[in-house]
């Protein structure tokens, strides 16, 4: 059997393989509610052989949504609108998952469909962004620097988005400290200039995620948890692999499973040269130096790449994203590249299994 098609195991919750969906926006929420987008969206997913379905980027609070259009779970309108999501999900075989996020510094901006850009002002329903210190993205509005109040309802806010999302029938849950959004803000030294015990050091950088992740913990105590981290700002004087490497063994000491590594998104400035499977290096040096499961993202297209990073050693898992998009049963089609037998097509649809020659 290919390592790729095995399953994985992390706390009491087994994948059935280890292709799994990224979370990827929608921005097709109104007011953080998911709708039947979302449903068919995440759904086809499972149908389509995943292992493990994220759901995208869900604000855990209203400042928190990265677009007016972000779905959320800071109320319960919004986790009754994703019971029937997960259930579909998991109907067809598939563990489902959330990333709990808050987008900071990059929050209260339009939507790829909105035809506008930058901050959204408040006359159009927009909102005053909050960021460890009072420096804005390149073309955003300067965001407002939480005080030690903020800090600590962002962190009662991650913690009540846990329980509310086990409520809803997710199974793992994943802490977004990745992107540019605030958790990563607060890691790096290019958007984090506080001088209090949440600035400075890496210790003092790392302080609020790590209480984001016992807090998680504490209310979901026996949910996977995973935490995704840009492992790279790509800019000179910012968060790098070795740092993300040390983060991540103390995430793991408070509470976290599994680690899911990506890059960039901090800075305008950021220079990346993307090609396929440009992250897994990122992925494989924290695998190494902190000796946590991992998964690797990035332009991973086919069945034979994703084996080969698997059989390498460089990852546990291996999480895409367009791939996804553009063919919705992925692993149905790496399953038969690699030659693999699986017991989970859809039976609607396994007179497709074979292709005559």
């Amino acid at each position: 059997m290919s390592i790729l098609f095995s399953p994985l195991t992390v706390r009491d919750v087994t994948t059935r393989n280890r292709l799994w969906v990224a979370p990827m926006c929608q921005y097709s929420a109104v007011d953080g509610v998911p709708q039947e987008w979302h449903h068919t969206h995440l759904a086809q997913f499972a149908s389509g052989g995943a292992g493990l379905v994220v759901a995208e980027a869900t604000a855990v609070s209203p400042e928190g949504r990265i677009s007016p259009e972000d779905v959320g779970i800071w109320n319960d309108e919004q986790r009754r609108a994703w019971e029937p999501i997960t259930a579909a999900v998991r109907s067809r075989g598939a563990v489902a998952g959330v990333q709990l996020a808050h987008a900071g510094r990059k929050a209260s901006t339009w939507s790829p469909f909105a035809g506008g850009s930058g901050s959204v002002p408040a006359s159009d329903g927009g909102w005053e962004a909050l960021a460890p210190s009072a420096l804005a993205y390149e073309g955003y509005a300067t965001p407002r620097a939480l005080d030690t109040a903020g800090i600590d309802a962002v962190v009662a806010d991650f913690a009540a988005a846990a329980a509310r999302s086990i409520d809803a029938g997710f199974q793992v849950l994943e802490i977004h400290a990745a992107h540019g959004y605030l958790l990563h803000e607060f890691l790096s030294p290019l958007s984090n200039e506080r001088t209090d015990e949440y600035g400075g050091s890496l210790e003092n950088r790392a302080r609020l995620l790590l209480r984001v992740v016992g807090a998680v913990r504490d209310a979901a105590p026996r949910a996977p948890l995973f935490v995704r981290f840009s492992a790279t700002d790509w800019a000179d004087g910012g968060f790098d692999v070795d740092e993300t490497a040390t983060v991540a063994r103390w995430a793991a000491d408070a509470g976290a499973d599994l680690f899911d590594i990506s890059s960039g998104g901090l800075v305008a400035h950021q220079r990346i040269t993307p090609a396929p499977g440009y992250q897994v290096g990122l992925a494989d040096h924290v695998r190494r130096e902190a000796g946590v499961p991992v998964n690797a993202v990035g332009l991973i297209y086919d069945a034979a790449q994703a084996e080969q990073i698997l059989q390498d050693g460089e990852a546990d898992a291996i999480m895409a994203g367009r791939e996804w998009l553009r063919d919705p049963h992925f692993a149905l089609r790496a399953a038969g590249e690699l030659g693999e037998e699986i017991s989970y097509w859809p039976k609607q649809y396994v007179r497709a299994r074979r292709r005559l020659a």
